[in-house]
Protein backbone atom coordinates (compact mmCIF):
# COMPACT_ATOMS: atom_id res chain seq x y z
CA UNK A 1 0.00 0.00 0.00
CA UNK A 2 2.46 2.64 0.81
CA UNK A 3 3.66 2.23 -2.81
CA UNK A 4 0.59 3.23 -3.87
CA UNK A 5 0.75 6.41 -1.85
CA UNK A 6 4.22 6.95 -3.70
CA UNK A 7 2.02 7.20 -6.81
CA UNK A 8 -0.93 9.02 -5.34
CA UNK A 9 1.83 11.86 -4.21
CA UNK A 10 3.54 12.33 -7.31
CA UNK A 11 0.61 11.95 -9.72
CA UNK A 12 -0.02 15.52 -9.39
CA UNK A 13 3.20 15.89 -11.02
CA UNK A 14 2.95 14.28 -14.43
CA UNK A 15 3.41 17.13 -16.08
CA UNK A 16 7.03 16.77 -15.13
CA UNK A 17 7.12 13.54 -17.19
CA UNK A 18 8.32 14.57 -20.60
CA UNK A 19 11.26 15.78 -18.68
CA UNK A 20 12.54 12.56 -16.85
CA UNK A 21 11.21 9.61 -19.42
CA UNK A 22 14.65 7.92 -20.14
CA UNK A 23 13.78 4.56 -20.53
CA UNK A 24 16.05 1.89 -18.42
CA UNK A 25 17.87 -0.18 -21.11
CA UNK A 26 18.17 -3.60 -20.99
CA UNK A 27 20.94 -5.09 -20.06
CA UNK A 28 22.68 -7.01 -22.96
CA UNK A 29 22.48 -10.79 -21.79
CA UNK A 30 20.54 -14.14 -22.91
CA UNK A 31 17.35 -14.51 -20.74
CA UNK A 32 17.77 -18.23 -21.10
CA UNK A 33 21.50 -17.50 -19.42
CA UNK A 34 21.75 -18.52 -15.44
CA UNK A 35 23.41 -16.07 -12.94
CA UNK A 36 27.15 -17.61 -11.94
CA UNK A 37 27.52 -16.87 -8.53
CA UNK A 38 31.39 -16.92 -7.91
CA UNK A 39 33.64 -15.10 -4.89
CA UNK A 40 34.75 -12.20 -8.09
CA UNK A 41 31.28 -11.16 -8.18
CA UNK A 42 30.50 -10.80 -4.33
CA UNK A 43 26.85 -9.50 -5.57
CA UNK A 44 24.86 -9.27 -8.86
CA UNK A 45 21.87 -7.72 -10.51
CA UNK A 46 19.39 -10.46 -10.47
CA UNK A 47 17.62 -8.46 -13.19
CA UNK A 48 20.68 -9.94 -15.49
CA UNK A 49 18.84 -13.21 -15.93
CA UNK A 50 14.99 -12.76 -14.76
CA UNK A 51 12.57 -14.22 -16.54
CA UNK A 52 8.60 -13.77 -15.30
CA UNK A 53 4.99 -15.03 -15.74
CA UNK A 54 1.82 -13.06 -14.28
CA UNK A 55 -0.40 -14.59 -12.43
CA UNK A 56 -4.01 -12.92 -13.22
CA UNK A 57 -5.96 -15.53 -10.86
CA UNK A 58 -3.99 -15.18 -8.22
CA UNK A 59 -3.77 -18.56 -7.16
CA UNK A 60 -1.39 -20.37 -9.14
CA UNK A 61 1.62 -22.61 -7.05
CA UNK A 62 4.83 -23.06 -7.19
CA UNK A 63 4.37 -26.71 -8.29
CA UNK A 64 2.23 -25.01 -11.53
CA UNK A 65 5.12 -22.29 -12.10
CA UNK A 66 7.57 -25.41 -11.61
CA UNK A 67 5.14 -27.29 -14.45
CA UNK A 68 5.47 -24.09 -16.66
CA UNK A 69 9.33 -22.78 -16.87
CA UNK A 70 8.84 -23.02 -20.33
CA UNK A 71 6.53 -20.44 -20.91
CA UNK A 72 8.58 -17.38 -18.69
CA UNK A 73 9.24 -14.17 -20.81
CA UNK A 74 12.06 -11.76 -20.87
CA UNK A 75 11.29 -8.29 -18.98
CA UNK A 76 10.38 -5.34 -21.52
CA UNK A 77 12.77 -3.96 -19.72
CA UNK A 78 15.27 -4.49 -16.79
CA UNK A 79 15.56 -1.74 -14.70
CA UNK A 80 14.28 -3.14 -11.46
CA UNK A 81 10.43 -1.89 -11.96
CA UNK A 82 7.25 -3.41 -13.34
CA UNK A 83 5.18 -0.80 -12.72
CA UNK A 84 1.57 -0.97 -11.91
CA UNK A 85 -0.19 -4.91 -12.38
CA UNK A 86 -3.15 -6.28 -11.48
CA UNK A 87 -1.60 -9.53 -10.95
CA UNK A 88 0.88 -11.48 -9.24
CA UNK A 89 4.19 -11.57 -11.00
CA UNK A 90 6.64 -14.65 -11.21
CA UNK A 91 9.67 -14.33 -11.75
CA UNK A 92 12.50 -17.00 -12.18
CA UNK A 93 16.32 -16.65 -11.51
CA UNK A 94 18.32 -19.30 -12.70
CA UNK A 95 21.61 -19.53 -10.36
CA UNK A 96 24.60 -21.61 -10.40
CA UNK A 97 27.85 -21.75 -8.61
CA UNK A 98 30.83 -23.29 -10.23
CA UNK A 99 32.86 -23.56 -6.92
CA UNK A 100 31.60 -24.23 -3.67
CA UNK A 101 31.14 -21.48 -2.04
CA UNK A 102 32.73 -19.78 1.23
CA UNK A 103 29.54 -18.37 2.79
CA UNK A 104 25.92 -18.43 2.80
CA UNK A 105 24.39 -16.19 -0.34
CA UNK A 106 21.05 -13.92 0.04
CA UNK A 107 18.79 -13.01 -2.57
CA UNK A 108 17.46 -9.64 -1.26
CA UNK A 109 13.93 -8.41 -3.24
CA UNK A 110 15.58 -4.84 -2.32
CA UNK A 111 11.48 -3.32 -1.56
CA UNK A 112 9.39 -3.96 1.69
CA UNK A 113 6.38 -3.14 0.17
CA UNK A 114 5.71 -6.11 -1.02
CA UNK A 115 3.79 -9.65 -0.14
CA UNK A 116 6.32 -11.85 -1.14
CA UNK A 117 7.42 -15.77 -1.83
CA UNK A 118 10.73 -17.27 -2.50
CA UNK A 119 12.00 -20.27 -3.36
CA UNK A 120 14.72 -22.21 -3.85
CA UNK A 121 14.60 -24.95 -6.20
CA UNK A 122 16.11 -27.60 -8.41
CA UNK A 123 14.74 -30.15 -10.45
CA UNK A 124 11.61 -29.99 -10.01
CA UNK A 125 11.81 -30.03 -6.35
CA UNK A 126 11.20 -27.14 -3.68
CA UNK A 127 14.40 -27.06 -1.60
CA UNK A 128 13.91 -23.62 0.76
CA UNK A 129 10.82 -21.35 1.05
CA UNK A 130 10.57 -18.31 2.92
CA UNK A 131 7.05 -15.89 2.74
CA UNK A 132 6.64 -12.48 4.31
CA UNK A 133 2.99 -14.19 5.37
CA UNK A 134 4.75 -17.33 6.65
CA UNK A 135 8.63 -16.92 8.11
CA UNK A 136 10.55 -19.54 7.31
CA UNK A 137 13.93 -21.53 6.91
CA UNK A 138 16.37 -19.10 5.65
CA UNK A 139 14.13 -15.91 6.29
CA UNK A 140 16.51 -13.13 7.44
CA UNK A 141 15.23 -10.40 9.71
CA UNK A 142 15.57 -7.36 7.56
CA UNK A 143 13.93 -4.58 6.22
CA UNK A 144 12.91 -6.13 2.63
CA UNK A 145 12.08 -9.81 2.07
CA UNK A 146 15.33 -11.99 1.73
CA UNK A 147 16.42 -15.36 2.24
CA UNK A 148 19.62 -16.98 2.67
CA UNK A 149 20.73 -20.32 0.95
CA UNK A 150 23.59 -22.50 -0.39
CA UNK A 151 24.23 -24.02 -3.52
CA UNK A 152 26.55 -27.50 -4.05
CA UNK A 153 28.87 -26.87 -6.58
CA UNK A 154 28.40 -27.68 -10.51
CA UNK A 155 24.21 -27.70 -9.58
CA UNK A 156 21.72 -25.52 -11.47
CA UNK A 157 18.96 -24.32 -9.17
CA UNK A 158 15.97 -22.21 -10.06
CA UNK A 159 15.07 -19.14 -7.94
CA UNK A 160 11.84 -19.00 -7.84
CA UNK A 161 9.85 -15.00 -6.52
CA UNK A 162 5.78 -14.55 -6.55
CA UNK A 163 5.31 -10.84 -5.53
CA UNK A 164 2.50 -8.84 -5.55
CA UNK A 165 1.71 -5.36 -3.75
CA UNK A 166 -1.55 -3.41 -4.11
CA UNK A 167 0.67 -0.63 -5.91
CA UNK A 168 4.06 -0.58 -8.17
CA UNK A 169 6.36 -3.40 -8.57
CA UNK A 170 9.29 -1.90 -7.86
CA UNK A 171 11.57 -4.58 -7.80
CA UNK A 172 15.73 -4.03 -7.05
CA UNK A 173 16.79 -7.46 -6.67
CA UNK A 174 20.39 -8.29 -5.82
CA UNK A 175 21.72 -12.03 -5.48
CA UNK A 176 24.86 -11.63 -3.08
CA UNK A 177 27.44 -13.42 -0.81
CA UNK A 178 25.67 -12.69 3.09
CA UNK A 179 28.24 -10.26 4.57
CA UNK A 180 28.32 -8.32 1.76
CA UNK A 181 24.73 -8.04 1.42
CA UNK A 182 25.23 -7.64 5.27
CA UNK A 183 27.31 -4.37 4.70
CA UNK A 184 24.64 -3.01 2.19
CA UNK A 185 22.08 -3.53 4.38
CA UNK A 186 23.82 -1.72 7.37
CA UNK A 187 25.02 1.15 5.35
CA UNK A 188 21.05 1.71 4.42
CA UNK A 189 20.15 1.27 8.10
CA UNK A 190 22.71 4.25 8.50
CA UNK A 191 21.46 6.31 5.61
CA UNK A 192 17.85 5.71 7.64
CA UNK A 193 19.24 6.35 11.23
CA UNK A 194 20.47 9.55 10.02
CA UNK A 195 17.56 11.22 8.14
CA UNK A 196 14.80 9.72 10.30
CA UNK A 197 17.50 11.16 13.72
CA UNK A 198 17.41 14.96 11.33
CA UNK A 199 13.34 14.55 11.21
CA UNK A 200 13.32 13.72 15.01
CA UNK A 201 15.67 16.57 15.83
CA UNK A 202 13.48 18.47 13.69
CA UNK A 203 10.19 17.43 15.55
CA UNK A 204 11.33 17.76 19.11
CA UNK A 205 12.59 21.16 17.92
CA UNK A 206 9.45 22.31 16.67
CA UNK A 207 7.55 21.06 19.48
CA UNK A 208 9.22 22.99 22.08
CA UNK A 209 9.12 26.31 20.18
CA UNK A 210 5.74 25.60 20.02
CA UNK A 211 5.42 25.20 23.46
CA UNK A 212 7.77 27.83 24.99
CA UNK A 213 6.91 30.57 22.22
CA UNK A 214 2.94 29.41 21.54
CA UNK A 215 3.52 30.44 18.22
CA UNK A 216 1.15 27.65 16.05
CA UNK A 217 3.32 27.54 13.08
CA UNK A 218 5.55 25.05 15.04
CA UNK A 219 2.84 22.97 15.67
CA UNK A 220 1.86 22.82 12.06
CA UNK A 221 5.51 22.53 11.05
CA UNK A 222 5.92 19.63 13.02
CA UNK A 223 2.69 17.94 11.41
CA UNK A 224 4.40 17.83 8.18
CA UNK A 225 7.79 16.74 9.82
CA UNK A 226 6.13 13.74 11.52
CA UNK A 227 3.82 12.72 8.72
CA UNK A 228 6.87 12.62 6.23
CA UNK A 229 8.69 10.33 8.64
CA UNK A 230 6.19 7.79 9.46
CA UNK A 231 5.78 7.60 5.63
CA UNK A 232 9.30 7.16 5.03
CA UNK A 233 9.74 4.47 7.97
CA UNK A 234 7.00 2.70 6.31
CA UNK A 235 8.38 2.89 3.00
CA UNK A 236 11.92 1.37 4.14
CA UNK A 237 10.73 -0.97 6.21
CA UNK A 238 12.03 0.28 9.36
CA UNK A 239 8.24 0.54 10.49
CA UNK A 240 7.84 -2.88 9.96
CA UNK A 241 10.80 -4.09 11.23
CA UNK A 242 11.41 -2.76 14.62
CA UNK A 243 8.27 -0.10 15.57
CA UNK A 244 4.99 -2.50 14.58
CA UNK A 245 6.46 -5.76 13.04
CA UNK A 246 3.71 -8.20 11.89
CA UNK A 247 0.78 -5.63 12.75
CA UNK A 248 -1.17 -5.66 9.12
CA UNK A 249 -3.23 -2.57 9.73
CA UNK A 250 -0.33 -0.53 9.88
CA UNK A 251 1.10 -1.80 7.06
CA UNK A 252 -2.21 -0.47 5.45
CA UNK A 253 -2.75 2.41 6.50
CA UNK A 254 0.30 4.08 8.19
CA UNK A 255 1.93 5.16 4.98
CA UNK A 256 -1.37 6.80 3.50
CA UNK A 257 -2.81 8.36 6.79
CA UNK A 258 1.03 9.77 7.35
CA UNK A 259 0.89 11.05 4.29
CA UNK A 260 -2.47 12.89 4.69
CA UNK A 261 -1.34 14.51 8.30
CA UNK A 262 1.73 15.67 6.08
CA UNK A 263 -0.58 17.44 3.44
CA UNK A 264 -2.67 18.51 6.39
CA UNK A 265 0.15 20.05 8.01
CA UNK A 266 1.35 21.93 4.57
CA UNK A 267 -2.29 23.09 4.30
CA UNK A 268 -2.12 24.26 7.79
CA UNK A 269 1.91 25.94 7.88
CA UNK A 270 1.77 27.50 4.26
CA UNK A 271 -1.72 29.22 5.29
CA UNK A 272 -0.15 30.53 8.36
CA UNK A 273 3.04 31.63 7.10
CA UNK A 274 2.13 33.66 3.90
CA UNK A 275 -1.10 34.58 5.49
CA UNK A 276 0.78 37.00 7.71
CA UNK A 277 -1.12 39.87 9.19
CA UNK A 278 -4.07 38.46 7.39
CA UNK A 279 -5.64 35.62 9.17
CA UNK A 280 -9.05 35.66 7.76
CA UNK A 281 -8.27 36.87 4.12
CA UNK A 282 -9.80 34.53 1.72
CA UNK A 283 -6.45 32.67 1.35
CA UNK A 284 -6.32 31.76 4.61
CA UNK A 285 -9.51 30.24 4.98
CA UNK A 286 -9.14 28.24 2.08
CA UNK A 287 -5.91 26.91 3.59
CA UNK A 288 -7.54 26.40 6.39
CA UNK A 289 -10.96 24.31 4.79
CA UNK A 290 -8.22 22.17 2.86
CA UNK A 291 -6.68 21.29 6.18
CA UNK A 292 -9.97 20.33 7.78
CA UNK A 293 -11.42 18.57 5.06
CA UNK A 294 -7.87 16.40 4.86
CA UNK A 295 -8.07 16.04 8.28
CA UNK A 296 -11.55 14.20 7.98
CA UNK A 297 -10.34 12.03 4.97
CA UNK A 298 -7.71 10.88 7.46
CA UNK A 299 -10.19 10.60 10.31
CA UNK A 300 -12.57 8.61 8.17
CA UNK A 301 -9.65 6.43 6.34
CA UNK A 302 -8.82 5.20 10.09
CA UNK A 303 -11.99 4.59 11.33
CA UNK A 304 -13.07 2.53 8.27
CA UNK A 305 -15.71 4.52 6.82
CA UNK A 306 -13.45 5.69 3.59
CA UNK A 307 -11.52 3.02 1.43
CA UNK A 308 -7.91 3.07 0.55
CA UNK A 309 -8.34 3.47 -3.10
CA UNK A 310 -10.52 6.57 -2.11
CA UNK A 311 -7.80 8.19 0.23
CA UNK A 312 -4.88 7.48 -2.50
CA UNK A 313 -7.92 9.04 -5.09
CA UNK A 314 -7.96 12.05 -2.92
CA UNK A 315 -4.36 12.40 -2.22
CA UNK A 316 -3.50 12.46 -5.90
CA UNK A 317 -6.11 15.27 -6.36
CA UNK A 318 -5.09 17.64 -3.00
CA UNK A 319 -1.44 16.71 -3.26
CA UNK A 320 -0.13 19.67 -4.85
CA UNK A 321 -3.16 22.04 -3.73
CA UNK A 322 -1.36 23.73 -0.88
CA UNK A 323 2.02 24.54 -3.20
CA UNK A 324 -0.40 25.64 -6.15
CA UNK A 325 -2.75 27.55 -3.67
CA UNK A 326 0.27 29.50 -2.64
CA UNK A 327 2.12 29.88 -5.21
CA UNK A 328 0.81 33.61 -6.14
CA UNK A 329 1.01 34.59 -2.30
CA UNK A 330 4.99 33.09 -2.58
CA UNK A 331 5.54 35.21 -5.98
CA UNK A 332 4.09 38.15 -4.30
CA UNK A 333 6.92 38.02 -1.57
CA UNK A 334 9.44 37.17 -3.91
CA UNK A 335 8.52 40.35 -5.91
CA UNK A 336 8.85 42.51 -2.29
CA UNK A 337 12.46 40.61 -2.33
CA UNK A 338 11.22 38.92 1.28
CA UNK A 339 13.60 35.75 1.33
CA UNK A 340 10.37 33.46 2.63
CA UNK A 341 9.03 33.49 -1.03
CA UNK A 342 12.17 32.34 -2.21
CA UNK A 343 12.38 29.79 -0.10
CA UNK A 344 9.41 28.55 -0.46
CA UNK A 345 9.63 28.44 -4.45
CA UNK A 346 13.13 26.36 -3.68
CA UNK A 347 11.24 23.45 -1.58
CA UNK A 348 8.15 23.11 -3.95
CA UNK A 349 10.73 22.86 -6.95
CA UNK A 350 13.20 20.39 -5.13
CA UNK A 351 9.61 18.10 -4.02
CA UNK A 352 8.74 18.20 -7.68
CA UNK A 353 11.82 17.41 -9.08
CA UNK A 354 11.60 14.81 -6.68
CA UNK A 355 8.21 13.21 -6.80
CA UNK A 356 8.77 13.23 -10.41
CA UNK A 357 11.58 10.96 -10.23
CA UNK A 358 9.36 8.71 -8.09
CA UNK A 359 6.59 8.43 -10.69
CA UNK A 360 8.97 7.83 -13.56
CA UNK A 361 10.21 5.15 -11.59
CA UNK A 362 6.56 3.68 -10.60
CA UNK A 363 5.70 3.67 -13.79
CA UNK A 364 9.13 1.86 -14.98
CA UNK A 365 10.58 4.38 -16.85
CA UNK A 366 13.92 4.68 -14.97
CA UNK A 367 15.84 1.94 -14.03
CA UNK A 368 15.06 1.28 -9.67
CA UNK A 369 18.66 2.11 -8.20
CA UNK A 370 19.99 3.78 -4.84
CA UNK A 371 19.26 7.42 -6.54
CA UNK A 372 15.58 7.44 -7.84
CA UNK A 373 14.39 4.91 -4.77
CA UNK A 374 15.60 7.65 -1.87
CA UNK A 375 14.71 10.24 -4.32
CA UNK A 376 11.65 11.49 -2.79
CA UNK A 377 13.09 10.93 0.55
CA UNK A 378 15.68 13.03 -0.49
CA UNK A 379 13.64 15.59 -1.80
CA UNK A 380 10.94 15.34 1.22
CA UNK A 381 14.17 15.90 3.81
CA UNK A 382 15.15 18.69 1.63
CA UNK A 383 12.02 20.31 1.68
CA UNK A 384 11.89 19.78 5.33
CA UNK A 385 14.32 21.76 6.02
CA UNK A 386 13.20 24.78 3.28
CA UNK A 387 10.44 24.86 5.77
CA UNK A 388 12.69 25.20 8.67
CA UNK A 389 14.25 28.18 7.15
CA UNK A 390 11.17 29.21 7.02
CA UNK A 391 10.73 28.95 10.29
CA UNK A 392 13.70 30.73 11.36
CA UNK A 393 12.68 33.76 9.03
CA UNK A 394 9.82 34.26 9.97
CA UNK A 395 11.10 33.83 14.07
CA UNK A 396 13.91 36.59 12.64
CA UNK A 397 10.79 38.87 11.27
CA UNK A 398 8.72 38.35 14.18
CA UNK A 399 12.12 39.35 16.44
CA UNK A 400 12.63 41.93 14.41
CA UNK A 401 8.63 43.87 14.05
CA UNK A 402 9.19 43.77 17.93
CA UNK A 403 12.12 45.04 18.27
CA UNK A 404 10.70 47.79 15.81
CA UNK A 405 7.93 47.99 18.48
CA UNK A 406 10.16 48.29 21.66
CA UNK A 407 12.30 50.81 19.68
CA UNK A 408 8.84 53.33 18.72
CA UNK A 409 7.95 52.05 22.32
CA UNK A 410 10.90 53.58 23.94
CA UNK A 411 11.09 56.20 21.81
CA UNK A 412 7.53 57.23 22.70
CA UNK A 413 8.60 57.31 26.43
CA UNK A 414 11.42 59.55 25.91
CA UNK A 415 10.03 61.87 24.27
CA UNK A 416 6.99 62.19 26.81
CA UNK A 417 10.07 62.56 29.13
CA UNK A 418 12.58 64.94 27.17
CA UNK A 419 12.66 68.48 26.91
CA UNK A 420 12.03 69.10 23.21
CA UNK A 421 14.38 71.41 22.67
CA UNK A 422 17.71 71.42 24.99
CA UNK A 423 16.92 67.21 24.92
CA UNK A 424 17.39 67.15 28.58
CA UNK A 425 14.62 65.29 30.55
CA UNK A 426 11.27 67.63 31.58
CA UNK A 427 9.73 67.94 34.95
CA UNK A 428 8.19 64.33 33.96
CA UNK A 429 11.76 62.40 33.67
CA UNK A 430 12.83 64.26 36.62
CA UNK A 431 10.16 63.11 38.76
CA UNK A 432 10.29 59.50 37.64
CA UNK A 433 14.08 59.50 38.65
CA UNK A 434 13.80 61.51 41.54
CA UNK A 435 11.28 59.15 43.01
CA UNK A 436 13.95 55.94 41.94
CA UNK A 437 16.82 57.67 43.68
CA UNK A 438 14.80 58.36 47.07
CA UNK A 439 13.83 55.04 47.30
CA UNK A 440 18.08 54.21 47.83
CA UNK A 441 18.74 57.33 49.57
CA UNK A 442 20.03 57.08 52.88
CA UNK A 443 22.20 59.34 55.86
CA UNK A 444 25.38 57.75 53.50
CA UNK A 445 23.77 58.22 50.41
CA UNK A 446 22.78 61.51 50.45
CA UNK A 447 20.36 63.13 47.31
CA UNK A 448 20.59 66.34 46.67
CA UNK A 449 18.20 68.77 44.37
CA UNK A 450 19.35 72.02 43.12
CA UNK A 451 16.68 74.62 41.36
CA UNK A 452 18.10 76.92 39.16
CA UNK A 453 17.23 80.22 37.58
CA UNK A 454 19.48 82.15 34.91
CA UNK A 455 20.74 85.82 35.66
CA UNK A 456 20.44 87.91 32.64
CA UNK A 457 18.69 85.91 30.36
CA UNK A 458 15.38 87.75 29.33
CA UNK A 459 18.23 91.73 28.44
CA UNK A 460 19.19 88.68 26.08
CA UNK A 461 16.31 87.33 24.64
CA UNK A 462 14.88 90.98 24.38
CA UNK A 463 18.51 91.77 22.60
CA UNK A 464 19.01 89.41 20.09
CA UNK A 465 15.79 87.56 19.41
CA UNK A 466 14.65 84.10 20.31
CA UNK A 467 16.32 81.82 18.37
CA UNK A 468 19.48 83.51 20.33
CA UNK A 469 17.66 82.84 23.32
CA UNK A 470 17.02 79.30 22.49
CA UNK A 471 20.52 78.44 21.52
CA UNK A 472 21.38 79.76 24.91
CA UNK A 473 19.63 77.40 26.69
CA UNK A 474 20.64 74.89 24.96
CA UNK A 475 24.75 75.91 25.74
CA UNK A 476 23.45 76.29 29.29
CA UNK A 477 22.03 72.72 29.28
CA UNK A 478 25.41 71.67 28.11
CA UNK A 479 27.94 73.60 30.42
CA UNK A 480 25.40 71.95 33.34
CA UNK A 481 25.65 68.20 32.25
CA UNK A 482 29.75 68.82 31.86
CA UNK A 483 29.63 70.41 35.62
CA UNK A 484 28.07 67.15 37.34
CA UNK A 485 29.81 64.90 38.25
CA UNK A 486 28.94 61.43 36.87
CA UNK A 487 26.35 60.25 34.70
CA UNK A 488 23.86 59.24 37.39
CA UNK A 489 23.91 63.05 38.60
CA UNK A 490 20.52 64.37 36.27
CA UNK A 491 19.96 67.57 34.42
CA UNK A 492 16.26 68.99 33.87
CA UNK A 493 15.20 72.08 32.07
CA UNK A 494 11.47 72.81 34.13
CA UNK A 495 10.59 75.23 31.53
CA UNK A 496 11.82 79.02 30.65
CA UNK A 497 15.36 79.38 31.45
CA UNK A 498 14.97 76.98 34.48
CA UNK A 499 16.97 74.18 35.37
CA UNK A 500 17.02 70.97 37.96
CA UNK A 501 19.57 69.03 38.51
CA UNK A 502 19.54 66.12 41.04
CA UNK A 503 22.93 64.47 42.38
CA UNK A 504 22.49 61.03 44.11
CA UNK A 505 25.31 59.22 46.33
CA UNK A 506 26.52 62.09 48.15
CA UNK A 507 28.38 60.94 51.37
CA UNK A 508 28.07 64.16 53.11
CA UNK A 509 26.20 67.64 53.06
CA UNK A 510 29.44 69.35 52.45
CA UNK A 511 29.45 67.69 48.78
CA UNK A 512 26.33 68.71 47.86
CA UNK A 513 27.39 72.54 48.91
CA UNK A 514 30.60 72.11 47.12
CA UNK A 515 28.71 70.88 43.95
CA UNK A 516 26.51 74.19 44.06
CA UNK A 517 29.65 75.88 44.16
CA UNK A 518 31.05 74.43 41.11
CA UNK A 519 28.27 75.37 39.57
CA UNK A 520 28.04 79.24 40.07
CA UNK A 521 31.88 78.92 39.10
CA UNK A 522 30.92 77.06 35.21
CA UNK A 523 28.99 80.55 34.61
CA UNK A 524 31.83 82.87 35.59
CA UNK A 525 32.94 82.56 31.45
CA UNK A 526 30.68 83.55 29.16
CA UNK A 527 29.00 81.68 26.23
CA UNK A 528 29.74 81.80 22.57
CA UNK A 529 27.13 81.60 20.27
CA UNK A 530 28.37 82.08 16.87
CA UNK A 531 30.19 85.61 17.32
CA UNK A 532 28.04 86.62 20.02
CA UNK A 533 29.40 86.25 23.37
CA UNK A 534 26.87 86.30 26.47
CA UNK A 535 27.32 86.05 30.13
CA UNK A 536 24.21 85.09 32.33
CA UNK A 537 24.46 84.12 35.87
CA UNK A 538 23.06 80.98 37.56
CA UNK A 539 21.04 81.30 41.25
CA UNK A 540 20.56 78.02 42.38
CA UNK A 541 19.03 76.63 45.70
CA UNK A 542 19.33 72.95 46.85
CA UNK A 543 17.63 71.02 49.27
CA UNK A 544 19.37 67.54 50.53
CA UNK A 545 17.14 64.17 51.65
CA UNK A 546 16.57 62.49 53.32
CA UNK A 547 18.19 65.07 56.25
CA UNK A 548 15.37 67.99 54.78
CA UNK A 549 13.37 65.97 53.23
CA UNK A 550 12.04 62.65 52.03
CA UNK A 551 9.03 63.98 49.83
CA UNK A 552 9.89 64.68 45.95
CA UNK A 553 7.44 67.96 45.84
CA UNK A 554 9.51 68.21 49.24
CA UNK A 555 12.51 68.95 48.31
CA UNK A 556 11.59 70.93 45.28
CA UNK A 557 9.56 73.27 47.25
CA UNK A 558 12.65 73.89 49.60
CA UNK A 559 14.60 74.42 46.57
CA UNK A 560 12.62 77.24 45.19
CA UNK A 561 12.46 78.78 48.40
CA UNK A 562 15.87 79.02 48.48
CA UNK A 563 16.50 79.83 44.95
CA UNK A 564 14.06 82.75 45.47
CA UNK A 565 15.53 83.82 48.56
CA UNK A 566 18.88 84.17 46.67
CA UNK A 567 17.21 85.99 43.80
CA UNK A 568 16.03 88.59 46.66
CA UNK A 569 19.54 89.01 48.28
CA UNK A 570 21.49 89.79 45.23
CA UNK A 571 21.41 87.23 42.85
CA UNK A 572 24.72 84.62 41.88
CA UNK A 573 24.21 82.97 44.86
CA UNK A 574 23.73 79.38 45.86
CA UNK A 575 21.43 78.85 49.06
CA UNK A 576 20.24 75.51 50.91
CA UNK A 577 16.92 75.33 51.98
CA UNK A 578 15.11 74.95 55.22
CA UNK A 579 11.54 74.61 55.90
CA UNK A 580 11.53 77.77 57.78
CA UNK A 581 12.07 79.58 54.04
CA UNK A 582 9.78 77.04 52.57
CA UNK A 583 6.11 78.62 52.12
CA UNK A 584 3.55 76.48 53.77
CA UNK A 585 1.00 74.63 50.97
Amino acid sequence: MPARLWRAHAGFLSTLLCLLVPMALPLQVQADEPLVLTQTRPQVNAWEAITLKADTTYSLSVEDMLARLDEFEAPAQRGGSLGVHKAAIWLRIPVVAPEALRTPWVVDLGYSSLQAEIYLTRGGQVLQKVSTRQPGEGQLSSRTPAMAFDLQAGQPYDLLIRVQATGPLILPITVGEMPYQMHAALSEQMLQGLLNGLAFFLLAYSLVQWVTQRDRMFGFYALVVVGSAIFSLQFFGLGAQFLWPNNVWMGRYAGLAAGLMALAGSFLFLGHTLAGDTPHSRYARTMRAGAAITAAVCAALVLGWVSVPFGIAYMSLAGALPSLISLPAAITRVRHKDPIGATLLAAWIAFGVAAAVMVCLVQGWVPANFWTLHSFQFGATLDMLLFFRVLGLRANAAQAQAQEAMQERDLMRSLAHTDHLTGLSNRRGLQHALHAALAQCSAQRLVAVYLMDLDGFKPVNDAHGHDVGDDLLVAVGHRLQRSVRHHSDMVARLGGDEFIIMAQGLETPEQAHELGQALLRAFEQPFQLSHLQLHVGLTAGYAIAPLDSEDPLGLIRLADAAMYTGKQNGKRSVRRGSNELAPSL
